[in-house]
């Protein structure tokens, strides 16, 4: 296979983009791309956000791949917010709770060429919107080639790095734990550690992707009692080696937050087709990278 053999495409609606996300399981392995930009996981916010009557983001996936194959080498998961007057592209998730502590998003590029064309591909989706519009991408690793084509596509992009939060589990110190992988021990726990979230959303993630992951073993449950009374509880995300401590409250200290791994965002304006001659003008300044306009629907 040459370079030129790949195209673009991009697809809408939430069927649409989850067979995306299942086909582009191979090419997320192969990067090792972190649970929460992972297939389960990112199915999952596709169902949290769908069963929500507002607002509801339309979910939409910029996919680089070779024609007619199947093969995935580039993938963008984004969601569009329309509500306002100006359209707000994101990553798919964006605002709700994932562990901390190190980039928890992903633009799955196989190598420089599928980056550059996964870049294209977000810009002519965004580009070809007819109202203003605002990418703002956020959680990924430094050094992100597919931010560094974004910048380079559109130099009145800003570019930022932010310091993660990572929650320090130190619960052996405030008393006796039981961690368990038993996902019964996770639905005795849930109605009291989601009762301290706020936000109706943050909690339908966490109760629908805690469930998920933790029939795949990749939930640890660690609680400590008193008297029959939960004094505090931790749900941890296990990623191969990696442990995640994601959600949990205490009252008896053992949970702390400190600063973690550096994080790398983007964000960039238009407005839409009025401004696309000058864009396009903006394009010729860069190599030229094909991109196709087929556009699926759902």
């Amino acid at each position: 296979m040459t370079d030129g053999d790949r195209g673009t495409r991009t697809v809408l609606g939430r069927a649409r983009v989850a067979a995306e996300v299942r086909a582009a399981v191979p090419l997320a392995r192969d990067l090792a791309a972190p649970v929460t930009a992972a297939a389960p996981w990112l199915t999952t916010v596709l169902s949290v956000r769908a069963a929500r009557r507002w607002p509801r983001p339309l979910p939409a996936a910029v996919v680089v791949g070779p024609r007619g194959t199947g093969r995935t080498d580039g993938l963008a998961v984004l969601e569009l917010a329309g509500a306002g007057p100006v359209v707000t592209a994101t990553l798919l998730g964006n605002g709700l709770p994932v562990p901390g502590g190190r980039p928890h998003a992903r633009l799955l590029a196989r190598d420089d060429d599928a980056a550059e064309r996964l870049a294209a591909g977000v810009l002519d989706l965004l580009t070809g919107l007819r109202r203003p519009w605002r990418l703002r991408l956020a959680g990924l690793p430094l050094g992100d080639p597919v931010v560094r084509a974004l910048a380079r596509r559109r130099p009145d992009a800003r570019v930022a790095t932010a310091r993660s939060l990572l929650l320090v589990d130190r619960l052996d110190d405030a008393g006796p734990v039981e961690r368990t992988r038993d996902p019964r021990a996770l639905d005795r726990v849930l109605p009291d550690l989601l009762a301290a979230g706020p936000d109706a959303r943050a909690r339908d993630l966490v109760r629908a992707a805690a469930r998920l992951h933790a029939v795949l073993g990749q939930v640890e449950v660690a609680t400590v009692y008193d008297g029959g009374r939960l004094r505090a509880g931790l749900l941890t995300l296990v990623d191969g080696a990696d442990r995640l401590p994601w959600w949990g409250r205490s009252e008896v200290g053992g949970l702390e937050t400190v600063r973690g791994a550096p994080l790398v965002g983007v964000t960039v304006s238009g407005r839409g087709r009025v401004l696309r001659p000058v864009l396009d003008g903006v394009a010729r300044l860069v190599p030229a990278v094909p991109v196709s306009r087929r556009r699926g629907s759902g």
